[in-house]
């Protein structure tokens, strides 16, 4: 039985204009209007979900998705580096952020490692690939990176060249193991 799973990454908020780690805050007044402008564009789907955090809630709201909160799409946690950007980080902690972007397993900021959020997204993609049907769910962009890497048994390092702009929709179709992507169709009016 086939899946459609269409990640949708939320619309701007301050800390992604600001290029900080995710604080997990709202959307900004920008992000808001231009999702509520996107919700004619969002397909249909059987099942609503989104990350529990305040953009990816404020996101599929404004794109009129009755979402549950789904915990398993819960932002990456990026313990003490939260709200802060990666050049104060790369400044104040040199040999951390090193470490952080060679090794997929290293989490020098005290959070989730790039694997361990890896496994978190692959484990729940793979939860719904024999479940059928069309599932839409607002994640973060880290979150359908790692949903994407998991798809296409992609080593852990392309996770740092893949990106998720906002508003945009991934699909990945799939059953039995076997992954089909489509990649990053902006959602506009």
């Amino acid at each position: 039985m086939t899946v459609r799973v269409m990640l949708i990454s939320p619309a701007r908020s301050t800390a992604l204009r600001e290029v900080r780690f995710d604080d997990e805050g709202p959307l900004d007044e920008s992000g808001a209007r231009r999702a509520a402008l996107a919700a004619d564009a969002v397909p249909g789907a059987d099942r609503q979900l989104a990350a529990p955090d305040a953009r990816c809630r404020e996101t599929a709201a404004a794109l009129g998705l009755r979402a549950r909160p789904e915990p398993a799409l819960r932002g990456w946690d990026l313990g003490r580096w939260r709200g802060r950007t990666l050049a104060e980080l790369a400044e104040r902690e040199p040999e951390a952020v090193a470490e952080w972007l060679a090794d997929p397993a290293a989490s020098p900021h005290g959070g989730e490692s790039l694997r361990g959020l890896r496994e978190r997204a692959g484990g729940w993609l793979e939860r719904l690939a024999g479940s059928g049907g069309r599932v839409a769910a607002v994640a973060g962009p880290a979150v359908v990176r790692a949903a994407v890497l998991h798809a296409l048994a992609l080593p852990d390092e392309a996770f740092w060249r893949l990106d998720a702009a906002p508003l945009t929709l991934t699909e990945l179709s799939g059953r039995a193991g076997r992954w089909n992507l489509r990649i990053g169709r902006p959602l506009e009016p």
